[in-house]
């Protein structure tokens, strides 16, 4: 790997180390492009505080610490500096209004919930029910086409557990629409290294169907994920079996 756009932060209150840290890893391993998208604050009614992203007031000292690493490291890796965020439309103008002051270089959607996590489920708890499927990709799809998001974080991230029939039908619903427009799907490293349900060969083999692209990403969480590992190689070689180009950069986003 010479790119991982998906780096999370302490911020976030479930991630590891400090952010030269995360830097002088990806350098270590041979990484010419290092994307930082940290769990995007929503601002929230009645004063709810998530304990899985960072905070409005957080933002100012998110840039300041990248912006200064990317100073100190130029010579070594190129940074850019995003966020990873839901698709929620009763909120989003206010994280619009919230962001417009930052010079955010990306963001990539991650759909953990479907609405307000104050009131929705987490989308990666095993799920048999289809119209909640339906939802989630109806969802994906809807926040994608607001231009907004780079490309969409472990989408097979839905843990739809029902009829495999209908998984089939959802989930190539969403590779047909990424490949018409040209958006690759995520290989999300964490969740091969932790055994989870993503990303998974079922899901991967639609995504051959489709003709996807794909880019592999760490969705670090701790330094030490940037570094080669067995999740990386097993991905690279899936990808390779099933002839999933995988891409390097992504247009706007390439080595200085």
């Amino acid at each position: 790997m010479i790119v991982n756009y998906h780096t999370h932060t302490t911020r976030c209150q479930h991630a590891f180390g400090e952010d030269k840290e995360y830097v002088e890893a990806a350098i270590l391993a041979g990484i010419q492009v290092l994307g930082f998208s940290d769990h995007c604050p929503w601002v929230f009614p009645d004063g709810f505080i998530s304990d899985m992203r960072m905070r409005p007031e957080e933002i100012d000292g998110y840039f300041y610490s990248l912006e200064s690493l990317r100073r100190e490291y130029a010579r070594d890796i190129t940074i850019y500096i995003g966020f990873e965020s839901e698709y929620l439309p009763d909120l989003i103008e206010e994280q619009n209004h919230l962001l417009a002051q930052y010079p955010v270089d990306y963001m990539i959607l991650g759909e953990h919930f479907l609405a307000s996590e104050m009131c929705s489920p987490y989308t990666g708890r095993p799920n048999d029910s289809e119209q909640m499927l339906i939802q989630y990709v109806d969802t994906v799809i809807a926040g994608m086409e607001t231009g907004k998001y780079l490309y969409t974080a472990h989408p097979d991230l839905f843990d739809f557990t029902g009829d495999n029939v209908i998984y089939h039908r959802e989930y190539l619903r969403l590779c047909q629409y990424l490949k018409a427009h040209d958006i690759p799907v995520e290989i999300n490293l964490l969740g091969i290294a932790d055994h989870r349900h993503y990303t998974s060969e079922r899901f991967l083999r639609i995504a051959q169907e489709a003709g996807n692209s794909v880019i592999i990403s760490c969705d670090a969480h701790s330094p030490q994920q940037l570094m080669p590992n067995e999740a990386s190689a097993w991905a690279e070689r899936l990808a390779k079996k099933l002839s999933l180009p995988i891409l390097d950069f992504l247009p706007g986003l390439e080595p200085k």
